[in-house]
């Protein structure tokens, strides 16, 4: 296969605001009728956008963390079913660049450059927390394993090339990241999922049965937190930009109701409802909130990316409370703004024939992806008597 070209921070930008203009025209349409973005997804892989990441000395582009969380808040902006499926890729590319041996980031990116997908097989939908973890990896001769459980919320499994896999090494073992094919024998990925939002990511559920597994397609996970680390950060930050794009799609679609449908209310005794002046300050209101989360998702990802320029434990903290921040802040952002949508636009607006509000089930169902109100607790902890976040991947 060819590989995909490596692009600049400039050109990276460029092209995710080409792509989510283009797939915003069929957003709505794809959220009703459940249409999987398949085509997109090839588009993306294609473009090389989802290899921005890969090492230079991989032959990687090797951009910084701002240009990536850019990329994701506007292709986000574009459709944040599209944005939230290569979530998992990037994440995976990120820790293969911490744990990989020469090796296996040889291989593995070299499937990356030539447009090779990853998917993720983390969380589990029965167990006592997210961070309960009960799949294994068994020993079954020198060198080799066998892969047995069940998992959910599997985001981009579906149309992944390959799935890296949470699993213990070993019954109660470390946890360590299994690269499985997806087309695996013993690897089934189910489109079961069926939330109120995000209807288009096919976050489904993936079962392992016996799954083959030789060593080096075996990367340690959890010593990453064993030291000062900026991989939980760095995932949260593109949780943070999903939701920002959504806040900006949804003050975008409000707006053009507001110009080309809405009618004033009778009461402003004005000819048109963009003229109307609790119209105009609701839109500030929320122009100013998803500005300002906008702003702090920036400061996050130039926050990681001092960190990791220089990586110790004062500036991983700074970091994670960085991203924290923005964290909270798009969070509630994109609730704001998918939910004001329907104040200022008014009756029509809520014609299902729209759409509409797809904004506010999107919002709610992915800002659910780890609670806004932790994100709080570790800021004001931090605040009020200097305590740090913990030391985990989702902070």
């Amino acid at each position: 296969m060819t590989n995909v070209p490596v692009l600049s921070s400039a050109q990276a930008i460029a092209l995710a605001a080409e792509f989510a203009a283009d797939f915003s025209r069929d957003a709505a349409d794809r959220d009703a009728r459940r249409i999987l973005p398949l085509a997109e997804v090839d588009r993306l892989s294609g473009s090389g956008l989802l290899a921005i990441t890969v090492p230079a000395r991989h032959g990687g582009a090797d951009l910084p963390v701002e240009t990536v969380v850019e990329v994701f808040r506007l292709l986000s902006a574009g459709d944040p079913n599209i944005g939230q499926i290569p979530q998992s890729h990037f994440v995976y590319v990120n820790q293969l660049r911490l744990r990989g041996t020469d090796g296996q980031q040889k291989f593995l990116f070299g499937e990356v450059l030539t447009g090779g997908r990853f998917g993720n097989a983390q969380s589990e939908a029965n167990t006592r927390h997210v961070r309960d973890i009960t799949t294994t990896l068994t020993a079954e001769a020198p060198g080799r394993w066998r892969l047995n459980g069940r998992k959910f919320y599997a985001t981009g499994a579906l149309l992944a090339h390959r799935i890296p896999v949470l699993a213990h090494l070993g019954p109660d073992g470390p946890l360590h990241v299994a690269w499985v094919g997806r087309h695996d024998e013993g690897v089934e990925v189910i489109d079961d999922w069926n939330a109120l939002g995000q209807r288009t990511t096919a976050s489904g559920s993936v079962v392992l049965r016996d799954v083959a597994v030789p060593d080096d397609l075996v990367t340690p996970f959890a010593v990453t937190f064993e030291e000062p680390q900026t991989y939980g950060a760095f995932a949260q930050v593109l949780h943070a930009a999903i939701d920002a794009g959504i806040a900006r799609a949804a003050l975008h679609d409000a707006a053009w109701f507001v110009r080309e449908k809405s009618r004033p209310y009778p009461d402003a005794h004005v000819d048109r409802a963009t003229d109307d002046p609790l119209v105009v300050r609701a839109f500030g209101e929320v122009e100013l909130a998803v500005r300002g989360s906008e702003a702090l998702l920036a400061e996050a990802a130039r926050a990681i990316d001092r960190a990791n320029a220089d990586l110790t434990a004062q500036s991983a903290t700074a970091a994670s409370l960085a991203v924290a921040a923005a964290r909270a802040a798009t969070t509630h952002a994109a609730l704001e703004a998918s939910s004001r949508l329907f104040e200022v636009a008014g009756t029509r607006s809520a014609s299902a024939s729209h759409n509409l509000d797809r904004h506010w089930r999107n919002a709610r169902t992915h800002t659910l992806h780890d609670p806004a109100a932790w994100k709080l607790q570790h800021l004001g902890r931090w605040a009020v008597d200097g305590t740090p976040p913990p030391n985990h991947g989702q902070v």
